[in-house]
């Protein structure tokens, strides 16, 4: 190893330690490791120099971040610059000019001192070319790069983010928002020492250990005023006693994204963080708001702490302004999409319970089900209601009687609260405010079963948004039970998958002979094209036939193209192109309804052609030829040429 002059020694193990540590390099081998690890370079770069140079420099090595931080970005034509994101400890630049051959093609200057870990071009490339695993996690970069460009370059009016932390949210690791290691206190130390502690080390919270230094809980500032002060317990009572136990933990390439949705999950403010086994340190709520500046948190704990369903109501219209930030601060349209589920999950959520604590305790365990956009955790900008109820099968005639009018009056109470809030009613009736989708669990598994066994048009047209349901509320092991009696049923009915496969080929087509957009005839969307039907639809479809073929039991239309992929179910190629094709027509049409919502008008899928540049209409065009691949696929699949 041949460290740079200026950079401070690090050695081989060190460099093995962390390569071990670090996603995709730990997937390979321990011999492959150990020859890499004494082949790197170190190279330690100040604040504020420049790492690439966009257009200029040749890039000779793979950069592996092992301390600090580096800024991606590009300048267009006027000089503005454009941030990518930025990229902590474990992240890497470099990849993508060494794949394609190229000048880098992005700027990188270090915010921070920066400690790299080289990897010679050289050294890099045999690893493409030996290791399957490691290749695909790295040629990923080259299938994606043309959608990456054009949602980089699309010229749109938007504010101007000041704040660097929003886009930091969706693009830095927890890892990276570490900056010192955990603050203990033994469980039989008292509770006044621990707060003594705090003040004096100036931390939040502790981890609390056992007898043999093994962390079993923690214990936070917030726990000293709500289960101390408030309650005039003794501070010389052991913080064992209050400490909440166990401490939920996520890795350290967690993305600051996702651990956002653990605490609001889990209703936690804290987060211990792992690397290798070890407790690096504590992830804050307060973490997230410095990240952030504003955070949708808030919006959550306002949901969960409301007493009175009235007072949903005015919340639930806080949810667009979230979406408009996350939308104008770069997130994908999965991670946006995933937090309007969640919001939309609590006020679910608030609403039963307040429902059940006005009209007491039903008479048997429930699950309320959630289904299409809502089922695959991808509503947008209040999509219609899609949902059901299941109940237990009663026990007997009285109980059958008492489960019917008590889940019909949850069921019609809960549906106009849903309204109110500004979800409207689905135009097929598919709620559970129809007793047709109010049943036992019997009913539920019967229905699923006569879809399957007897697969007409009708009945499969009508059937699908049955298909993505997943449980929403009660007992969620009831609604996952019915999921694996599905999957059950499915295992082996061709004759189904086959009729599905033929309703997807029905889709109209979006472009023409002559690759011209195929817009809408009839008022009043005339001359606007359906993204919806004629885009996404073909991709959900699709994503939907091949996981319940091969048996995944996710919903999500992106996980699901994901699980196929690296399962082998699919080509990855046609993975690869089927998944950025559907993720940049979700943006499209997530700016689109933006763009309504702000205009006042009622957010729709009909976009006017008129409104995107030149390069959003190249790339819509590039991803709805891909629907011409899923056809071509599908009728091989599944030998339907003459459809």
């Amino acid at each position: 190893m041949a460290p740079d002059p200026a950079s401070p020694a690090l050695s081989t193990a060190e460099i093995l330690a962390f390569l071990k540590a670090t996603p995709p390099f730990a997937d390979l081998d321990q011999p492959s490791l150990e020859q890499l690890a004494a082949r790197c370079t170190l190279k330690l770069l100040p604040a504020g120099a420049k790492v690439l140079e966009r257009g200029r420099s040749q890039v000779s090595h793979l950069g592996l971040v092992h301390r600090g931080r580096v800024k991606v970005f590009f300048r267009d034509d006027d000089g503005q610059e454009n941030l990518i994101d930025y990229r902590g400890p474990g992240m890497a630049i470099g990849a993508l000019g060494i794949l394609r051959g190229s000048l880098s093609n992005l700027d990188v200057i270090a915010v921070e001192e920066t400690l790299f870990i080289q990897i010679a071009r050289e050294d890099f490339l045999a690893l493409v070319g030996a290791h399957a695993r490691f290749s695909q996690h790295y040629l990923k970069l080259l299938s994606e790069s043309y959608v990456g460009k054009a949602l980089a370059e699309i010229s749109r009016p938007r504010p101007s983010v000041t704040d660097e932390g929003s886009l930091y949210l969706f693009t830095a690791q927890v890892g990276d928002a570490i900056r010192r290691r955990p603050e203990t206190v033994a469980g039989d130390r008292s509770i006044q020492e621990a707060a003594r502690l705090m003040s004096e080390r100036r931390v939040g919270c502790l981890l609390v250990t056992d007898r043999t230094g093994k962390i079993r809980g923690i214990v936070t500032d917030r726990d000293l005023r709500t289960k101390v002060v408030a309650q005039g317990l003794d501070n010389q009572a052991p913080v064992m006693n209050i400490m909440t136990s166990p401490v939920i933990s996520v890795p350290s390439h967690t993305g600051c994204f996702d651990a956002m949705l653990e605490m609001m999950k889990r209703r936690v403010h804290h987060l211990t963080v792992e690397r290798s086994g070890e407790i690096m340190g504590v992830f804050a709520a307060h973490d997230l708001m410095v990240i952030q500046g504003t955070s949708p948190l808030y919006l959550v704990r306002e949901i969960v702490s409301q007493n009175k369903i009235d007072n949903l109501y005015e919340l639930s219209l806080k949810s667009p302004r979230v979406v408009k930030s996350l939308i104008y601060e770069g997130a994908k349209p999965n991670f946006i999409t995933r937090m309007i589920t969640l919001i939309n999950d609590y006020i679910l959520e608030r609403v039963l319970t307040l429902l059940i604590e006005e009209m007491g305790p039903p008479p048997a365990p429930f699950c309320w089900i959630l289904m299409g956009s809502e089922g695959r955790k991808e509503q947008t900008f209040r999509t219609d209601q899609d949902n059901g109820l299941i109940y237990a099968d009663p026990a007997d005639p009285e109980q059958a009687k008492a489960s019917q009018e008590y889940f019909a009056r949850l069921a019609n109470q809960t549906i106009e609260h849903l309204v109110r809030c500004g979800f409207p009613r689905c135009k097929g009736e598919i709620m559970a405010s129809n007793p047709r989708w109010c049943q036992p669990f019997t009913s539920w598994a019967r229905i699923f079963d006569k879809w399957i066994m007897t697969p007409d048009v009708s009945e499969v047209l009508h059937a699908t948004i049955f298909f993505d349901f997943r449980p929403g509320f009660g007992d969620l092991g009831m609604g996952q039970r019915l999921r694996e009696h599905l999957m059950r049923s499915l295992s082996g009915q061709e004759v189904f998958f086959r009729q599905l496969a033929k309703d997807t080929l029905t889709t109209p087509p979006a472009l023409s002979f002559l690759r011209n957009f195929i817009t809408e005839k009839q008022e009043p969307h005339a001359g606007k094209f359906d993204l919806k039907t004629k885009g996404l639809t073909p991709f959900v479809d699709f994503a939907r036939l091949m996981s319940l073929r091969a048996g995944i039991r996710e919903t999500n239309t992106m996980e699901r193209f994901q699980l196929l992929g690296e399962g082998g179910h699919i080509s990855r190629q046609l993975y690869l192109r089927a998944s950025q094709a559907y993720d940049l027509q979700m943006h499209l049409r997530l700016v689109h309804q933006q763009s309504m919502h702000e205009q006042g008008l009622e957010p729709n899928n009909f976009i006017d052609l008129g409104t995107l540049s030149d390069l959003e209409k190249r790339t819509l065009k590039e991803a709805l030829a891909v629907v011409g691949d899923i056809k071509s696929y599908l009728k091989e699949a599944f030998r339907l040429a003459s459809a």
